[in-house]
């Protein structure tokens, strides 16, 4: 069964645009419930990164910290040399199920030469 996109107000989907996607394919659930489910999701999400573990969603992708070590730059405004300072960044790998369907999408949308 597959999810209907949510409510389209701009080109972003917030947090609120999924608590209404929820909210409309679970009978009996309010929106309030709907909305603390998706504070509750990425509430786990940000404390389980911040453990330093990855996450793995099936069809979806992965989601893990990465450590980036500190290296030689330039201030683009002197072209001084400067150091830039080790950081966590968050990377996403998406799974292949989504890439492929992410693919097909694009695809159909292109119009015929």
């Amino acid at each position: 069964m597959s999810a209907p996109s949510p409510p389209r107000k701009s080109a972003h989907v917030t947090k609120a645009d999924l608590a209404e996607a929820i909210h409309q394919q679970v009978p009996g659930l309010s929106k309030t419930h709907a909305a603390e489910l998706v504070a509750l999701v990425f509430d786990t999400l940000k404390e389980t990164l911040g453990r330093g573990e990855k996450i793995k969603i099936s069809g979806f992708g992965n989601f893990m910290l990465r450590d980036k070590k500190p290296r030689l730059g330039r201030n683009p405004k002197t072209a001084e040399p400067m150091t830039i300072e080790g950081r966590r960044v968050l990377t996403f790998r998406p799974s292949p199920i989504l890439r492929d369907e992410l693919n097909a999408d694009a695809e159909q949308e292109r119009p015929a030469p």
